[in-house]
């Protein structure tokens, strides 16, 4: 089964090395979409479906924390894994989106570690 996963960060850098740390990865991997903030983000996830996303902390027009509360109250939505990547430790808001059921994973990561991440988010083996 392969995973439909949204990217989220207002770096087009980061977003690349996210796409190209799960393609190292061996997570099977279906459509891979990309946002530059929250406000985009929401737009991408009322127009496809996703199985995953990866989501930034900081970021202009709609932070992630504002987003994934949004996406918590939205039944819709409410179930999608989450996985918070950022350099952020410890602050309010990490704490809050781990408290929404996100998963934290700290800048910088390995393939590797996305990869586990990833199998226990979605349940999904390579």
């Amino acid at each position: 089964m392969s995973i439909n996963v949204l990217l989220i960060d207002d770096s087009a850098v980061m977003r690349a090395i996210a796409l190209k740390s799960l393609q190292m990865s061996g997570v099977p991997l279906g459509t891979v979409h990309q946002a530059a903030n929250g406000v985009d983000g929401l737009a991408v996830l009322h127009q496809h479906w996703v199985d995953l996303i990866l989501l930034d902390v900081s970021m202009p027009f709609m932070r992630g924390d504002e987003m994934l509360e949004q996406m918590r109250a939205d039944p819709a939505l409410a179930g999608t894994p989450v996985v918070v990547v950022t350099s952020e430790r410890g602050t309010e808001r990490v704490t809050r989106m781990q408290e929404l059921g996100a998963v934290h994973l700290p800048k910088p990561f390995t393939p590797e570690q996305l990869r586990d991440v990833v199998r226990d988010v979605t349940g999904v083996r390579s």
